[in-house]
């Protein structure tokens, strides 16, 4: 699908020419130019053309945009507000310009302005002036809210199932790397051991949250705005529930200035979006340290992967980066579409056409990183026993030893300051804390012996901590067990 910049620059500025007599085609019985040519004696300045056009990115909207209308058309006809013939006319006419749209030999035409009035030219050159009828009762302010609404619920429902299944390579990541523990951070320091099923699951859960506000986005974009007409509402006696049934919406707008103005849908879309691409950037940073030589946690698959034009070692993890990058780019669109709606009386105002190429970003930019890092993640190596050795000597089973002491009836602030002298002595003396014998443990507390070496192990750090959500492994195979309920609906 395209549309032609050069015939409407041609076109721009001239009077129409109908059986040789200048005059409005509407007059005429023919597919007018402009949908509001009547009310002007000249065409418009070909640059203010070019420039107001929104065809060249709302194209996108011509199928959901012919479907609403097909809605529309069939309560015309069903309400007697047009006739029965007319309105089948229409609908025949709809459905075989989708049936072209689908299969991409439409072409757009600049001078129609927008996807709506391409849609109603090309009606018009399939069935004549029946066409002039399906606009009645509706204004390209509900059609354009209605079509937005329509092709972005559609959207959601593929976003949704996009993070189901980068969840779903978390937890398959997270059961075949049960057993792995690694260091976890606090600061980017070591802090204490965990097993890496537990780190995925992390994300696991900050998917879900995403998950739950694509659905609640989904929820408020399914109102139907179309009957709202510019901004007053509509003489002609519409059924709104019809089109909102035929249609798959769950309710009618209430009010008709809110209906056309509203784009909180949009905003609260993108925002969704936004803190979707936050969570994906954060697991592409990791992902980018984890392959660096200082950590070397994972290597990341050729194929996910670019080298440098002048150093031949390199392998950068491109793809992880762009990712962590994009977010930026999605941040941006949220915070245009803020700025372009903040100081906006009611109702309708042409800067609102500046929604829907921020919207299409977003969208598209967040369902590419969504698809590209599920393969960055399903072609990881991870290399386990790396991770393992990360913790050695590190100190991040200090606070199982101040536990201990707890256990043993030391008030926590008076066992932390213990184990603080006890890590400071073994850093003095060049030792880990695995390494200290019971005498120099004993030496610090007479409450530490045998059993304080024995809870310094890292995989006795992870064992000990059972409560629910933390990184045991008991705890950890129930949060499984929830992830998987959660994901199967239950």
């Amino acid at each position: 699908m395209r549309f032609d910049m050069a015939k409407a620059d041609d076109a721009a500025g001239q009077e129409p020419v109908i059986n040789g007599k200048t005059g409005t085609p509407a007059a005429r019985g023919a597919a007018p130019k402009k949908a509001w040519e009547g009310r002007f004696t000249g065409g418009p300045d070909a640059l203010a053309e070019r420039f107001t056009a929104s065809i060249g990115f709302d194209q996108r909207l011509a199928e959901v945009d012919i479907q609403g209308s097909i809605a529309h058309a069939e309560m015309l006809g069903r309400c007697g507000i047009i006739s029965l013939e007319d309105a089948a006319s229409i609908g025949r006419g709809l459905q075989g310009l989708l049936e072209d749209v689908l299969q991409g030999s439409v072409e757009w035409d600049l001078s129609a302005e927008d996807i709506h009035m391409n849609v109603e030219r090309k009606l018009y050159e399939r069935i004549g002036e029946a066409a002039g009828r399906l606009h009645t009762a509706r204004s390209r302010n509900d059609q354009v809210a209605t079509d937005t609404r329509l092709w972005l619920r559609s959207q959601l429902d593929t976003i949704e199932g996009e993070i189901r299944r980068l969840q779903e390579t978390l937890l398959a990541l997270s059961e075949e790397h049960f057993g792995a523990i690694l260091p976890g951070y606090t600061h980017t320091q070591h802090a204490q051991p965990i097993l890496l099923a537990h780190h995925l699951l992390g994300y696991f859960w900050m998917l879900e949250r995403d998950r739950e506000r694509a659905a609640e986005c989904r929820a408020r974009v399914n109102i139907l705005p179309l009957g709202a007409g510019a901004m007053a509402g509509t003489p002609h006696p519409i059924d709104r529930e019809f089109v909102a049934r035929k249609l798959g919406f769950d309710s009618v707008s209430p009010n008709s200035m809110d209906a056309v103005s509203d784009r909180d849908f949009v905003i609260e879309t993108i925002s969704h979006a936004s803190i979707l691409m936050m969570h994906l950037s954060r697991l592409c940073n990791e992902l980018v340290l984890w392959q660096s030589r200082e950590f070397s946690f994972i290597m990341m698959d050729d194929s996910m992967t670019t080298g440098s034009s002048i150093m031949p070692q390199k392998k950068n993890p491109d793809v992880a980066e762009l990712v962590r990058g994009k977010t930026g780019r999605v941040y941006g669109d949220l915070m245009a579409v803020l700025t372009v709606m903040k100081g906006l009386p009611l109702t309708y105002n042409s800067d609102m056409q500046e929604d829907k190429e921020r919207l299409f970003d977003a969208i598209d930019t967040e369902r590419a990183c969504l698809a590209v890092t599920d393969r960055l993640l399903r072609t990881t190596h991870f290399r386990t026993d790396r991770m393992e050795s990360a913790i050695s000597g590190d100190y991040s089973t200090a606070t199982d030893l101040a536990d201990l002491l707890v256990r043993k009836g030391k008030p926590f602030r008076e066992a932390h300051a213990i184990v603080g002298q006890l890590v400071h002595q073994a850093e003095v003396s060049g030792k880990s804390l695995e390494e200290l014998s019971v005498e120099e443990l004993a030496a610090i507390s007479p409450l530490l012996g045998e059993d304080a070496r024995e809870c310094l192990q890292p995989r006795a750090s992870v064992a000990a901590r059972q409560s629910q959500g933390g990184t045991a492994p008991d705890s950890v195979s129930e949060q499984i067990r929830l992830a998987r309920e959660r994901l199967s609906g239950g």
